[in-house]
């Protein structure tokens, strides 16, 4: 008998404990590989199996989609160990509405699906990572890491993070990761995918929304473009657009920090930031 991968040994329990028919491979993500799996020959679900190094983020995020039972997440049925059984959702990310000129349509269903996030629930998960510890990066990245002509953006971002820690805020569960493409397209309507399990002020929740879709950096650069999500975030969600900026920006300058540990470019932040820090000081 072939010894069985680790992957393939969790995979073989999670369709025994959960009475599964057919398995098939869907993506290998860095924290995760993910199956398509049949329950009955009838209905279609998603099976995640974790990676070790990102077990523990995962898990947290996992819990979190526990905790919003559906409303505006995918649904989790269940989890053992590092297996997370859960609904399949068959549509398109939310970014491709965005790539086909339908951005403010776009706008419009993430307010959605944060108030759903954002509805008080009891018993919050208690393992949630604090928001401050999740902005690690930007405090400790040294300022010469920085191109030379762009330290003044990582200064005043840096600066904002820390006056939007120091004003107290209301603390709540986040997704921590809301973007266009953890937003997909169900039966159900737009549903999120792939919480971080944060702890923080509402207003951050729509912070990386400014500087995505993927791929679209021109118009995330467009003060237009950053005045609209502005406007709707304020409008729909009662968010306070100056906190709303600030977050941006200063969640802009954290995935520069992110990504320059990896020496990978940051030229979409460069792009987004001086707009962002503009926007922010008009408030």
């Amino acid at each position: 008998m072939v010894n069985q991968s680790p992957v393939e040994t969790a995979l073989s329990r999670a369709m025994i404990r959960w009475s599964l028919t057919k398995s098939t491979p869907v993506a290998e993500t860095p924290t995760s590989w993910i199956f398509r799996v049949e329950q009955n020959g009838r209905n279609f679900a998603a099976l995640k199996i974790l990676k070790p190094l990102a077990a523990e983020e995962e898990r947290r995020g996992a819990g979190l989609m526990q905790w919003y039972a559906g409303e505006g997440a995918a649904t989790i049925f269940d989890t053992h160990g590092d297996t997370i059984f859960m609904e399949w959702l068959n549509g398109i990310p939310l970014g491709d509405a965005v790539r086909k000129d339908r951005d403010e349509e776009a706008a419009i269903a993430i307010a959605t699906v944060v108030g759903q996030l954002h509805r008080p629930r009891p018993e919050a998960p208690e393992d949630l990572m604090p928001l401050r510890e999740r902005f690690e990066a930007l405090f400790e990245t040294d300022v010469k890491a920085w191109p030379h002509t762009a330290r003044d953006l990582y200064a005043r971002a840096n600066g904002i993070a820390i006056k939007l820690f120091d004003k107290p805020s209301a603390q709540i569960p986040l997704h921590g990761d809301l973007h266009h493409d953890n937003i997909i397209s169900s039966d159900r309507g737009w549903l999120a995918i792939d919480p971080k399990g944060l702890l923080g002020d509402p207003a951050y929740e729509v912070a990386n929304v400014f500087q995505n879709p993927a791929g679209s950096t021109k118009l995330a650069a467009d003060p237009k473009r950053i005045a609209m999500l502005a406007d709707m975030f304020e409008a729909r969600l009662g968010f306070n657009r100056k906190r709303v900026l600030g977050w941006a920006a200063a969640h802009a300058a954290l995935s520069a920090c992110w990504l320059i540990e990896t020496d990978s470019p940051i030229t979409t932040q460069l792009a987004v930031l001086p707009p962002l820090l503009a926007a922010y000081d008009l408030v």
